[in-house]
């Protein structure tokens, strides 16, 4: 997927989701005006268990699980034999759709190595391990914190299946200490072609860094993935845990010792998943050994020398899966909460945050999202909508009863609002009253800029004819079921074309943004479990 538009904006945007609110206080109120006055001074009762379920929410989250999964067929579904399920590649199990099959199986193959599992990253059919371990590092989070929500409603065991997926490809792009494979196939060749990844003839070649050609934020985010990934599967496979820990580690011993940009290495991920800096990474791996070993070291690399060189926490940044300084000062925050430390980032940022910097679609005549960028524009208020609510679910679990910026107080129930207006405005309450999460409601986008879903199963192309589908005034002939397309222009208006790869290109980061979301809001607010 082209994101270097996305990724190259709004980095004067607002930290966490203390500056979510900071935004809102600041922008006329256009989001949240519920401030805490009158709700009394005393903190929430400490939740607990999953409550009543809200369909809208857990429909929804079904709904977006199926664009991960590897062919696991819902019944629940209702769009039949036409539902296209998901970006994983490799060899399916327990497939139950004649027109989906295998694909990718000898990837890895020309190293000796078995990287056929893995996740394509959108409409194609490249495997690009940064945006997939950040895909990793967000489901991972969303499992340890709304596990129990997802549960509640049958989905915590795919959720594992389909991180699982990926951490097994991690795990087996990382042979040695200090060599990862950062890629399968070439992304010049891949885009001339458009053809089903069960069909597909182009040749995949392996991409590497090393200590020769070092790629520390790509393997910082994989050493970040699976140290949340090692927490997720402590409780049930405590070997599979220790595994991805070990790899975690070495991995972030390679990205600190040989430091340098993949975009460097390799220049031609640069038209794709450009990095624009790997301070971020090494703060955000370093944040997650932390919580998955307790060593104080991993700690004091992010509130030391390395924090004050990267962390940048006077000048709040989006989250996104280039920029994890926002995931980072959250998993931080709360952490030096718990351990008693007196850092106080989160305040340092609301005092130092410029409120002018972010614009919103506001009023009457607007949805009410928040708008950062043309190119994929809802990743950014999802992926911030999520920060939110995990947030807000802390504030409950620690008794904190509000929070000040700007002169204002806000509450969690002012967080939790903030996320849920997010959500539902993907899930059509939007001017267009368009579902942008495909397979949810009547009204979602159908012709998916996916080469899987527009391509018949039957039909019979190869790399260049295969075009003739994505130019076909047809909608889609299998439907992407669960995938989060790229969402409105700021003028509210949705072109839905396979062209228009912009506004209708699904993408797996994306997809882990929205479960998260989801997942936190399925029943009323849980404890934050990992953290506590």
């Amino acid at each position: 997927m082209k994101d270097n538009d996305s990724k190259s904006r709004g980095w004067c945007g607002w930290f966490l989701v203390l500056i979510v609110l900071a935004v809102i206080a600041v922008a006329v109120g256009i989001l949240i005006r519920s401030k805490t006055k009158g709700s009394g001074s005393g903190a929430a009762p400490v939740p607990g268990p999953p409550g009543a379920i809200t369909k809208k929410y857990s429909d929804a989250l079904k709904v977006a699980m199926q664009f991960f999964d590897r062919a696991l067929y819902y019944s629940e579904s209702n769009c039949g034999w036409k539902c296209y399920l998901g970006v994983a590649a490799g060899k399916l199990v327990n497939n139950k759709l004649s027109w989906r099959g295998n694909s990718a199986l000898d990837d890895g193959k020309e190293a000796k190595l078995d990287l056929s599992k893995g996740m394509y990253d959108a409409g194609d059919h490249m495997k690009f391990g940064f945006p997939m371990a950040f895909t990793a590092t967000v489901l991972a989070w969303s499992i340890l914190e709304y596990g129990d929500q997802m549960n509640a409603v049958n989905q915590l065991g795919p959720a594992q299946d389909s991180l699982k997926w990926i951490t097994d490809y991690l795990v087996a792009a990382h042979p040695e200490d200090n060599v990862l494979y950062v890629q399968v196939g070439d992304p010049d060749a891949d885009h001339k072609c458009w053809d089903r990844p069960e069909k597909m003839t182009e040749k995949r070649p392996l991409t590497q860094v090393n200590t020769s050609s070092p790629g520390t934020e790509v393997a910082a985010e994989t050493a970040a993935a699976l140290a949340s990934a090692s927490l997720v599967f402590k409780p049930t496979d405590s070997t599979y845990s220790s595994s991805l820990l070990k790899h975690a580690q070495q991995l972030f011993t390679f990205a600190d010792e040989n430091r340098g940009s993949y975009s460097v290495s390799i220049p031609n991920v640069q038209t794709y998943y450009n990095s624009t800096g790997y301070g971020d990474e090494l703060l955000w791996a370093a944040s997650w050994l932390y919580h998955a070993t307790g060593d104080r070291t991993y700690l004091d690399y992010v509130t030391g020398q390395n924090g004050k060189a990267f962390a940048k926490w006077g000048s709040p940044t989006w989250f996104s899966w280039d920029d994890k300084l926002a995931g980072t000062q959250m998993v931080t925050t709360i952490l030096e909460d718990l351990s008693g430390l007196d850092l106080n980032f989160h305040n340092l940022n609301a005092r130092n945050f410029n409120g002018k910097s972010a614009t919103w679609q506001s009023g009457s005549e607007h949805g009410g999202l928040i708008w950062v960028s043309e190119w994929n524009a809802l990743q950014h208020p999802v992926a911030s909508a999520f920060l939110a609510v995990v947030y807000s679910d802390y504030m409950l679990t620690s008794r904190t009863a509000k929070f000040s910026c700007n002169g204002d107080s806000y509450s969690p129930s002012d967080l939790r609002k903030f996320a849920m207006s997010q959500a539902d405005y993907v899930l059509g309450n939007n001017p267009m009253k368009m579902s942008y999460l495909v397979g949810y409601g009547d009204n979602y986008p159908k012709f998916v800029h996916h080469r899987g879903a527009s391509i018949p199963a039957d039909a019979t192309t190869g790399c260049a004819d295969g075009f003739q589908w994505l130019d076909s005034a047809d909608p889609n002939p299998n439907v992407a079921v669960g995938a989060l397309v790229g969402g409105p222009f700021k003028n509210e208006s949705f072109i839905d074309s396979r062209n228009n790869s912009m506004q209708t290109e699904p993408s797996t980061y994306n997809s882990a943004v929205i479960v998260g979301l989801l997942s936190s809001l399925v029943t009323t607010s849980s404890v934050v479990q990992s953290f506590t």
